[in-house]
């Protein structure tokens, strides 16, 4: 994350779905400032989780941040668990929804960058994405970058679907 001011969040959490509810709840609960980011990382080793960071814009909002989740008991920490989080809340996340272009993508919100699976360079900034209301691009060195893939009729969508089928869904 590019902000100075980053806090990290252990959980319980062990499913991604669940951890962008709680990241949203907690948003709700915290009345985040513009401009502020909120992301999940996958954490491996001997107890797999989901653990959350939130970057806010001034060393005040992320001591009133620090002091909300410490006295609702959660672990906090003084950095990202990782450089590479997939970010949830960000920048205009709520101008993304049904479908845009890459330039309206990448004007309205905080994403630096879309990449197109499969394929080198970058999809034509009128190429169509749509976004099933669910876009979640990740840190890479320091820009938040989108992942996409082709869809039908010539468009892009998200690589992240918003409703993944568990795996063994169906044994």
């Amino acid at each position: 994350m590019n902000q100075p001011y980053v806090i990290g969040v252990d959980t319980s959490v062990s499913a991604l779905l669940e951890a962008d509810h709680l990241l949203q709840t907690l948003e709700a609960e915290l009345a985040l400032p513009e401009g502020s980011f909120g992301c999940t990382h996958l954490v491996r080793g001997d107890r797999p989780r989901v653990a959350l960071s939130f970057a806010v814009p001034s060393e005040a909002a992320l001591s009133t941040v620090r002091e909300w989740l410490t006295v609702k008991g959660y672990e906090v920490s003084a950095e990202a668990p990782d450089a590479v989080g997939r970010a949830v809340l960000y920048p205009g996340v709520s101008e993304l929804t049904g479908t845009v272009t890459v330039a309206e993508l990448l004007a309205r919100s905080a994403i630096d960058r879309v990449t197109v699976l499969g394929t080198s360079g970058s999809p034509s900034p009128d190429q169509s994405l749509v976004t099933r209301d669910h876009v979640r691009p990740a840190w890479r060195d320091g820009e938040l970058v989108l992942a996409a893939m082709p869809a039908a009729g010539g468009t892009l969508v998200p690589f992240e679907v918003p409703d993944p089928t568990p795996c063994c869904a169906d044994h």
